[in-house]
């Protein structure tokens, strides 16, 4: 059991359970821009410094999950960077 500031004991599997959870909810908001730029091939108004700083983000973050053996935190910016590095091919390519 972990302590919170005021001392009372917190469940490992709720912590562990917010963290999927977290993880879930950031790679679906991922999913219907990349959905959308490969049905309809545009990528016009998506910002390239974004992508990249997403794809930055994802690989520190990886770094960090990987140090701390957070899977939550792992899955999620795994699944994100796939997804970020989607949007970065379309936005070279289409």
């Amino acid at each position: 059991m972990s302590n919170n500031n005021n001392g009372n004991k917190i469940n490992p599997k709720l912590i562990e359970s917010i963290g999927y959870l977290g993880s879930l909810l950031s790679c679906i908001t991922f999913v219907p821009q990349v959905y959308l730029s490969w049905k309809s091939h545009s990528v016009g108004d998506l910002s390239l410094i974004m992508v990249l700083i997403v794809n930055f983000s994802c690989i520190v973050w990886l770094t960090y999950a990987y140090l701390i053996k957070s899977r939550p935190v792992l899955i999620a910016n795994t699944i994100v960077l796939i997804l970020s590095l989607m949007l970065l091919y379309f936005k070279l390519t289409f």
